[in-house]
Protein backbone atom coordinates (compact mmCIF):
# COMPACT_ATOMS: atom_id res chain seq x y z
CA UNK A 1 0.00 0.00 0.00
CA UNK A 2 2.87 2.38 0.77
CA UNK A 3 4.36 2.22 -2.77
CA UNK A 4 0.95 3.00 -4.25
CA UNK A 5 0.48 6.09 -2.09
CA UNK A 6 4.04 7.19 -2.85
CA UNK A 7 3.30 6.82 -6.56
CA UNK A 8 0.13 8.90 -6.28
CA UNK A 9 1.99 11.64 -4.42
CA UNK A 10 4.75 11.60 -7.05
CA UNK A 11 2.22 11.94 -9.88
CA UNK A 12 0.55 14.88 -8.13
CA UNK A 13 3.89 16.65 -7.64
CA UNK A 14 5.00 15.98 -11.23
CA UNK A 15 1.73 17.19 -12.72
CA UNK A 16 1.70 20.36 -10.61
CA UNK A 17 5.30 21.12 -11.58
CA UNK A 18 4.56 20.49 -15.26
CA UNK A 19 1.54 22.81 -15.11
CA UNK A 20 3.63 25.64 -13.67
CA UNK A 21 6.64 25.12 -15.94
CA UNK A 22 4.63 24.84 -19.16
CA UNK A 23 2.50 27.84 -18.21
CA UNK A 24 5.58 29.97 -17.60
CA UNK A 25 7.26 28.75 -20.79
CA UNK A 26 4.33 29.90 -22.95
CA UNK A 27 2.85 26.50 -23.73
CA UNK A 28 -0.62 27.24 -22.36
CA UNK A 29 -3.47 26.41 -24.72
CA UNK A 30 -4.56 30.04 -25.00
CA UNK A 31 -1.08 31.09 -26.13
CA UNK A 32 -0.57 28.14 -28.46
CA UNK A 33 -3.92 28.33 -30.28
CA UNK A 34 -4.27 32.10 -30.58
CA UNK A 35 -2.99 34.13 -33.50
CA UNK A 36 -3.58 37.55 -35.02
CA UNK A 37 -6.96 36.41 -36.35
CA UNK A 38 -8.06 34.45 -33.28
CA UNK A 39 -8.53 35.98 -29.86
CA UNK A 40 -9.18 33.74 -26.89
CA UNK A 41 -10.35 35.50 -23.73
Amino acid sequence: MKPMITGFIAIIIISAAAYVVLGEAGFSSSEVYSSDNVRLD
